[in-house]
């Protein structure tokens, strides 16, 4: 059984720089506090770790 990752958006991507906002809207948040559950893969790994300031994640 894979992990799974519960990522939340909790600051605005308002100012941000584009590859940034396109990789919130790649794990497929949208508005503040909207969340997603993803497995815990290396490309969504990489993913959290470059918005990770925009973010709050949780294990599940």
């Amino acid at each position: 059984m894979s992990k799974k990752i519960k990522i939340t958006l909790t600051k605005s991507t308002i100012g941000s720089q584009k590859d940034q906002i396109a990789t919130v809207r790649g794990l497929g948040l949208r508005k503040l506090n909207s969340h997603v559950i993803h497995d815990f893969t290396p490309a969504i790994s990489g993913m959290v770790k470059k918005v990770e300031h925009l973010i709050k994640t949780e294990e599940q």
